[in-house]
C-alpha cells in the first residue's frame, strides 16, 4: 500500500483519479452534506494499483481490478 495524498471534503477531487472514483466520492460527499463535516477529510492509499479513498467517518470507497467503484458505507 502506498499513501497518496489528504483533502477535506468539499475541496477538489484529485484529478489522478478516473471518472467513476471521482463520481462515487462526489456521490458520498453529496449523502453527508446534512451532517458538519468541516473537520472531516478523505485519505487516499493505493493497494495493489487500485486507489481507495476512505472517509473520516469510515467510508470507504474503492477501485477493483476490474474498473469497477464500490462504497462501503461506515457502520451506524
Amino acid at each position: 500500500m502506498q499513501l497518496g495524498t489528504r483533502w477535506s471534503v468539499g475541496a477538489a477531487i484529485p484529478e489522478r483519479l478516473d471518472g467513476p472514483m471521482r463520481e462515487a466520492i462526489a456521490g458520498v460527499e453529496a449523502d453527508v452534506a446534512h451532517l458538519d463535516t468541516s473537520v472531516w477529510s478523505w485519505t487516499l492509499t493505493w493497494l495493489e494499483s487500485r486507489p481507495v479513498a476512505e472517509l473520516d467517518d469510515g467510508t470507504i470507497v474503492r477501485q477493483a481490478a476490474d474498473g469497477s467503484v464500490s462504497v462501503e458505507e461506515a457502520a451506524s
